[in-house]
């Protein structure tokens, strides 16, 4: 997500002209591209991959520890302490997600069919998402997660399918590529930037917290990103995370925060008033329903990002039960423990107000400073694991 104030400009849309619009998908861009994907899976998953499989250290956030700490980490009381900081990090960062989905599926409802919309069915939904998720954890990484991730990949392909052939797509094709060429020249300023460069409540707000919380998911992410990368080769896990995956967000972001700029700037909807105010249920649910199919396709917009919590939800309880268990085969009664507790959390989260929202950001950021030290020897081990297991598997001499 971002925040933009859009001025209509003085320029023709209808010709694709996309200048205007490109620096805010290029700092989009920055918040969730290649950078984010780095942190969040690439270099660590390598570490532990090449760890666990190859030297038989165990799957757990400590291992990422090792080349620093050596063994007595690995058996001490400061392992444990490294594995709850880990979790308590990619729990803060959940259940925010989970919590937000029953929010807007709830407005979504309402505003679509007139269904009640209060607390009451935010609990109704939020149930529904853990039984959803807690059965997919259940079954395991080759079953229901697995089919929960495809089936969640076919429709993001269809629905951006539709938006690309029936929406507004010469400006769509402009708006990415100048977008990505910006991301791409300004990508050291962007990186770098601080409060003396930028205002101070775009950095607290958008910035600092985004790459918080994807550096707080960065150990449990890349130990589930080991876990299923289990017969794969080190070539396959970099395409798949640090460059496939940053380009589907960047495109999908294009897709539809393009379509809602183009909607505003041609007067079709107006997003100024819920945008200022962070309602992003109302701005998703304002853009969904200007796009191609109307409430039909607002309908599969809320079912993708209910399942994309969904599969955040089954990944991230079955990898905190694996740093639970001490291995990758955790029992049920740890994957189900963990799945309900993130969605009872997220209960009280709703119960407390939104004003706790704020709170629970300012903790994401304060729970990502101790992981940010967990995941620092990866910025050196990575690049020495992932030549390792490239000779190994004899990718290169």
């Amino acid at each position: 997500m971002y925040h933009f104030v859009v001025t209509p400009p003085a320029f023709d849309t209808e010709a694709g002209t996309a200048e205007a619009v490109s620096g805010a998908l290029a700092q989009s861009f920055m918040h969730w591209g290649f950078l984010a994907w780095a942190v969040l899976g690439s270099l660590t998953a390598v570490v532990l991959a090449h760890a666990h499989y190859v030297k038989g250290q165990p799957l757990q956030p400590r291992t990422l520890l090792y080349p620093v700490l050596g063994k007595r980490l690995m058996q001490g009381p400061l392992g444990g302490v490294v594995d709850a900081c880990c979790v308590i990090a990619l729990v803060a960062g959940t259940v925010g997600p989970i919590g937000f989905l029953a929010t807007q599926v709830s407005f979504g409802l309402h505003e679509l069919f007139g269904l009640p919309e209060g607390y009451i069915g935010q609990l109704i939904i939020l149930a529904l998402l853990a039984s959803v998720y807690v059965a997919s954890s259940l079954s395991g990484v080759h079953k229901g997660i697995q089919m929960l991730s495809r089936f969640n990949v076919f429709l993001a392909l269809a629905i951006g399918a539709v938006i690309f052939i029936f929406g507004p797509t010469l400006f769509l094709v402009n708006t990415y590529a100048a977008s990505m060429g910006a991301y791409i020249s300004e990508f050291f300023s962007m990186a770098t930037m601080t409060a003396d460069t930028a205002p101070a409540w775009w950095m607290q707000w958008w910035t600092v917290f985004f790459f918080a919380w994807f550096i707080g998911y960065a150990p449990l992410m890349a130990i589930f990103v080991a876990r299923i990368s289990r017969g794969r080769s080190v070539r396959e896990m970099i395409l798949a995370v640090a460059i496939m995956a940053p380009i589907a967000t960047t495109v999908w972001f294009t897709l539809l925060g393009g379509s809602g700029i183009y909607y505003q700037l041609t007067g079709v909807i107006d997003l100024t008033e819920a945008l200022n105010n962070f309602q992003f249920d109302v701005a998703t649910l304002t853009v969904a329903q200007a796009l191609p199919g109307g409430t039909l396709m607002a309908l599969a917009i809320l079912l993708l990002t209910t399942i994309f919590v969904a599969t955040t939800g089954d990944s991230m309880s079955y990898a905190i039960a694996m740093v639970s268990a001490g291995h990758d085969q955790p029992n049920s009664v740890l994957r189900a423990f963990w799945g309900i507790a993130m969605a009872l959390m997220a209960a009280i989260l709703l119960y407390m107000g939104a004003g706790q929202i704020g709170v629970l950001q300012q903790f994401i950021v304060i729970t990502a400073i101790p992981v940010s030290l967990i995941i620092l020897p990866s910025l050196w081990k990575g690049p020495q694991a992932a030549y390792a297991m490239a000779r190994e598997q004899g990718i290169i001499d």
